[in-house]
């Protein structure tokens, strides 16, 4: 078995379940005992945060690359970022390292090829849905990206770093997403990506009429499949 280092604490309400859901992968593939081999550096999010909101983006990197690099020392075999936003320094942080890094959105990519979909709807944080980094990735993979109007989209990302990063779960914002999630299915979303990880502490299958990709689930999948092949 490869051993995976994840790049945590973005939020650590999120990292928790990128650990539980790798262990219970593995488990159920191997039985026994068996669980994931992990290494997992987990930053201060403060931090981070700060860097994104003065637009940093180039200090946020040097911390990924700096933790990656760390992890690869420690003996990983494979980086995995896990948060959607920071994959904006992605290509650094994979050019920095000599390990392969699992990016997100190729991951998530294969699952809806797979469903047969070519259009989806993204709920996200801001940088995620306006910045080019992350939808222009998917575009290049043959699938196309709708995402909420400008309020809607304030109201997504003021959930997710108000409530979902803080362990908050809100009956109210979940129904505020369902709204935005059946506007995106009007646009013409075959699908829905919960493009940020914490967004599925929050919305569940139950609340959309069309497929949702939950990218944390799919992400620590991609990486049990690579560490066990």
């Amino acid at each position: 078995m490869k051993t995976v280092g994840l790049i945590g604490g973005m939020s650590w309400e999120s990292s928790i379940l990128y650990y539980k859901i790798m262990n219970e992968l593995v488990q159920k593939k191997l039985g026994g005992l068996n669980s994931a081999k992990t290494i997992m550096y987990s930053v201060n999010f403060e931090e981070i945060v700060a860097l994104q909101k003065e637009g940093k983006w180039e200090e946020a990197a040097d911390v990924l690359i700096h933790t990656a690099r760390q992890l690869e020392k420690a003996g990983a075999d494979i980086i995995v970022i896990c948060t959607n936003t920071m994959h904006k320094v992605a290509e650094q942080v994979e050019q920095a390292i000599e390990i392969p890094l699992l990016h997100i959105v190729d991951a998530t990519v294969s699952q809806i090829l797979a469903s047969g979909l070519s259009k989806v709807g993204l709920l996200a944080t801001k940088y995620t849905m306006e910045q080019e980094f992350y939808i222009k990735r998917f575009q290049k993979l043959g699938i196309d990206v709708f995402i909420p109007t400008e309020e809607e989209r304030e109201v997504v990302h003021q959930v997710i770093f108000e409530e979902l990063c803080k362990g908050k779960i809100n009956s109210k914002s979940r129904e505020s997403y369902k709204k935005i999630i059946k506007n995106l299915i009007q646009k013409g979303a075959e699908g829905i990506i919960l493009g940020c990880t914490e967004i599925t502490l929050l919305v569940k299958p139950e609340d959309s009429e069309v497929p949702l990709f939950d990218t944390t689930y799919i992400h620590a999948e991609e990486a049990v499949r690579y560490a066990l092949q």
